[in-house]
């Protein structure tokens, strides 16, 4: 049976798919990395104002890395393998989280090496790649590394999200918050260098940045590291591949973007390692006998 648990932190991959569909048809063009700020810096700072709490000690330090790997050098990156290449190869790319993950639990958390772990991971990236890599993708040196190194930022991001936990007393929502405000101030100089001074903001602009702020920052980074917290972290890396399947889902159902049989074959694929690695491991005949 799949846990509460698992349904809120899906959810927070599950709206960031909806990014795709609100850039390319909300905002104005050319500036994603102000789109990243938009979605950071404001979520984190209502955040704060919300809950009050500021970090204390080792954990201004923490808070800063953790938003910085999980947010702030996340989206340029992010941004800089959309641009170079195939939406669909920089998804794949993307995918590979998971895998990186697992390697990481192992040398960072101490974790055992699961081989059902890396298994499931493969079958996970093998299933977004049907999904969304299209005859014409094309591999940019450049773009498949700003791809591999996001996946990478994050990754290392998320498991010492969960090596460090929360501190004692401090709720998600403060805890995204600081993540959030450290990511959008790093975001900043970086904007402004790259991208220059903010685009003309129209109704439907506005309405797209509220939502990635709103939704698609605040609500689901708070969903996200909560469960980060409380769940296996390879278990909830792999939930993140809902996040291109959501995309291609909405592609299909609001862009026109028609979804063949391969396609559906690499969703079976993505959506039954999801459901694998939510599900406990079992335990060894030898040792159930000897228990």
């Amino acid at each position: 049976m799949i846990q509460k648990n698992v349904v809120l932190t899906a959810l927070a991959p599950a709206v960031w798919g909806t990014t795709y569909v609100v850039t390319t048809e909300l905002l104005p063009p050319g500036h994603p990395l102000f789109a990243g700020l938009v979605r950071a810096l404001p979520a984190g700072l209502i955040a704060l104002a919300l809950t009050r709490a500021l970090p204390r000690g080792a954990w201004w330090g923490k808070a800063a890395a953790l938003g910085v790997l999980n947010i702030g050098l996340f989206f340029p990156l992010l941004f800089i393998a959309a641009e170079r290449l195939p939406g669909g190869v920089a998804a794949t790319l993307a995918a590979v989280q998971p895998m990186i993950v697992a390697v990481l639990a192992v040398v960072v958390l101490k974790e055992r090496p699961s081989a059902r772990r890396f298994g499931w991971g493969a079958v996970g990236v093998m299933g977004v790649g049907l999904v969304v890599l299209g005859p014409d993708a094309g591999f940019d040196v450049v773009g498949v590394i700003a791809g591999l190194a996001g996946a990478v930022g994050m990754a290392l991001g998320v498991v010492l999200t969960k090596r460090w936990g929360r501190p004692p007393g401090v709720g998600p929502v403060a805890f995204a918050g600081w993540q959030l405000t450290a990511g959008g101030l790093f975001l900043v100089p970086v904007t402004l260098t790259f991208e220059g001074l903010p685009p003309a903001v129209d109704v439907p602009a506005l309405l797209g940045y509220l939502w990635l702020g709103g939704v698609g920052g605040l609500l689901a980074y708070v969903l996200w590291f909560r469960g980060i917290g409380v769940l296996p972290v390879t278990s909830a890396a792999l939930l993140g591949l809902l996040s291109p399947l959501v995309a291609a889902l909405l592609g299909a159902a609001l862009l026109g973007q028609l979804l063949g049989p391969v396609q559906l074959l690499g969703f079976a694929f993505a959506l039954a390692a999801i459901v694998a690695a939510q599900l406990p491991a079992r335990t060894p005949v030898v040792e159930r006998i000897a228990a």
